[in-house]
């Protein structure tokens, strides 16, 4: 019988709706802007005592609380304005001082039996959200500056082990220079470090006390630590973003040398700045002998007393890249410290240089790169020019009073606060290059909502656009596109909940793109059944043949449609991404609805029915 759909077949489409119902519902529940509170050891030690001067001391400010939620690991303040928030987190933190941490949080207020279905709401970009956007540039100079400190530490031991005299050691540009007492010294030294050393083209120059062997980097070379610094920085941002806490974050490169990171939901943008952007580091080197040539000291102020200075070795122990782990503590005098745990070949080379100097000095060096702005003139104005420089200071010089291995604590930081940030940059990861702040841009809660607003309101005139258009030109048949779009965009959120996708302000455009194209596919079988019914097929025959001769139509142009989507998501960047996104969900779930539940509106009203004449 024509235009009758199979039991299952309706069950199938009833069983989606409801799915889609369910999962788009959180949506309707919005965060709420909250304060949360717990200690640095990650609980929540607040008697209800406290929490009701809490409470009265808001208050007195006029800050409405929602409400308070406690549990072993925090206390979660809930207020009703966002604008809120600041001001009671730097109230609670001033009533309870340092012990305890207070953070600025958005909490869900999913139904709990919603979220026994795993029903999450979907996660907001930073267009819609709030939060920051930081544009970071990778130092590549540095970089290379870097390997080639560490390539000519690995030389000079090369060169020390097979008692081969050199003078001194000469790092510009991508180029490292050894000076030798004697052309036999130079020579035999090339061809002992070439051999070790394959990524450099070598060439010798000058005799006797003058004979120098220059090694310059390969192209080849140059190209993977560039691409070797981008991928390390990559790696080490998106692991201290997640220290933060931060959902969905944005962490990606843009071009050759820059990395953007995106915030959303973040509000303390100098916290959010300060842990980013930290490129400190660790060195840990031994402290020279009096008999040290001077070309293989330096000389170092003390961190914490720039009147005191200590000579130590240029070659370095280990760096914080063999730091596995490392959290913060308090010694038994009460100073702050940091416990580290090192990896399997830093814990080597440690046991190996402090079993051999077992009663001489080691320093532990803070290195931290930095800029500062100079302005200049050119052509008669004014310009900022940003000039880097790095600072390095002796965090401590203790004496080696045994062998150490892979565990041992770092003393001599100035607060509880340095400690905890030293802690979480050596677990993040050290960065392969410095990173400097190319721009910097914040999104208040208020512009969020702003874009929110007008974004549903996009949406809102472009439904009424389209369903205005389809009831007067299609009647009955436009009622069923009408509720199709509907269920449409029903679906498409719901898809976007359950797959965790963030929506953005070009993904609202993609989902104001998909409310076209869900009707367009509609258009093409209506119009297709208007050609059959006047070319004079009866009813049933009319409707069957309007779902399947436009069917190849349809597929067609949704699959080329897809496939651009495909290639948008796959080389766009953020906002292109997330109009690809919506875009995709889009044109699956349109094809389900515009194919499958008009025809079965369709088949429930009309099939297996005498029907003269059709309302299209």
């Amino acid at each position: 019988m024509l235009n009758r759909y199979p039991l299952w077949k309706y069950l199938l489409i009833l069983i989606v709706l409801l799915a889609g119902l369910v999962y788009s519902l959180p949506n309707l529940f919005p965060e709420d802007p909250a304060v949360q509170i717990s200690t640095e050891r990650g609980d929540a030690t607040i008697d209800g005592r406290q929490l009701e001067r809490i409470r009265d001391s808001l208050g007195d400010m006029n800050i409405d609380i929602k409400a308070v939620e406690t549990d072993p690991s925090r206390v979660l303040i809930r207020l009703d304005d966002a604008n809120d928030q600041i001001r009671a987190r730097d109230r609670i933190s001033e009533m309870l001082g340092d012990d305890y941490v207070v953070a600025l949080n958005l909490a869900e207020s999913t139904p709990a039996w919603l979220q026994s279905l795993s029903a999450s709401p979907m996660t907001l970009g930073l267009d819609l959200r709030g939060g920051v956007h930081f544009l970071l540039e990778v130092d590549m100079d540095a970089a290379l500056e870097q390997r080639l400190e560490v390539n000519a530490s690995a030389m000079r031991e090369l060169l020390r082990g097979e008692r081969i005299r050199y003078r001194d050691t000469e790092i510009e540009d991508r180029t490292l220079t050894l000076t030798f007492t004697d052309a036999q010294d130079r020579d035999a030294a090339r061809t002992l470090i070439r051999r070790e050393f394959p990524d450099f083209d070598y060439a010798s120059e000058g005799e006797g006390r003058g004979a120098q062997l220059v090694m310059t980097m390969t192209d080849r070379q140059v190209e993977e630590i560039q691409d070797y610094a981008i991928n390390q920085n990559l790696t080490t941002l998106r692991n201290r973003v997640n220290e933060l806490g931060v959902a969905e974050p944005l962490v990606q490169r843009q071009g050759p040398n820059q990395i953007v990171v995106e915030l959303p939901g973040v509000q303390d943008t100098v916290a959010a700045k300060r842990v980013v952007g930290a490129t400190a580091n660790l060195e840990f080197r031994l402290e020279a002998r009096p008999d040290t040539p001077d070309n293989e000291t330096e000389a170092l102020e003390f961190r914490n007393d720039p009147s005191r200075t200590a000579d130590l070795m240029r070659d370095v122990i280990i760096t914080g890249d063999s730091v596995s782990n490392a959290n913060h503590s308090f010694d038994e005098n009460g100073r702050p410290q940091v416990n580290i745990d090192l990896d399997g070949t830093g814990g080597t080379l440690m046991n190996r240089a402090t079993r051999t100097n077992i009663g001489r000095n080691m320093a532990v060096i803070f290195i931290e790169h930095k800029t500062r702005d100079t302005t200049v003139m050119e052509d008669g104005k004014p310009v900022v020019e940003r000039e880097p420089y790095t600072e390095r200071g002796i965090i401590s010089l203790a004496t080696i009073q045994s062998a150490l291995g892979n565990s041992f604590r770092i003393t001599g930081l100035e607060s509880p606060t340095e400690a905890s940030e030293l802690a979480l940059l050596l677990r993040s990861g050290s960065l392969a290059a410095p990173i400097y702040f190319a721009q910097e841009r914040t999104i208040g809660p208020s512009l969020g909502a702003e874009n929110i607003e007008r974004g549903i309101m996009s949406v809102q005139i472009g439904l009424l656009l389209v369903v205005l258009f389809m009831l007067v030109r299609y009647k009955v048949f436009g009622v069923f596109a009408t509720i199709a779009l509907a269920l449409n965009l029903t679906l498409l959120v719901a898809a976007m909940s359950l797959l965790g996708a963030t929506l953005t302000l070009p993904g609202i455009a993609g989902i104001v793109l998909t409310l076209g194209m869900a009707v367009d596919a509609n258009v093409l079988i209506f119009e297709r059944i208007r050609e059959e019914l006047r070319a004079g097929l009866s009813v049933q025959q009319a409707i069957t043949a309007g779902y399947e001769r436009a069917f190849t139509s349809i597929i067609d142009a949704n699959i080329t449609t897809l496939l651009v989507a495909v290639i948008l998501f796959s080389i766009g960047t953020g906002p292109v991404k997330g109009f690809a996104v919506t875009l995709s969900l889009g044109i699956i779930t349109s094809l389900f609805t515009a194919l499958m539940v008009t025809r079965a509106m369709v088949n429930l009203t009309y099939g297996g029915k005498p029907v003269k004449k059709l309302w299209i």
